[in-house]
């Protein structure tokens, strides 16, 4: 029985150090995205300043 206990604890130990990996991963992107949109948005107005010209 102590055997199942173990192994349950090291399931749930694994399952919640993945998520935490994940749930990193996904900061990341969303941290990219962000300045990726910002350089865009920076990339747009800079070529319509050089066409006003």
């Amino acid at each position: 029985m102590k055997k199942v206990h173990l192994l349950m604890i090291a399931l749930i130990m694994l399952t919640l150090n993945s998520c935490s990996v994940i749930t990193g991963i996904f900061k990341a992107g969303a941290v990219v995205g962000v300045i990726a949109v910002i350089v865009v948005i920076l990339v747009i107005v800079w070529l319509i300043s050089l066409f006003r010209k």
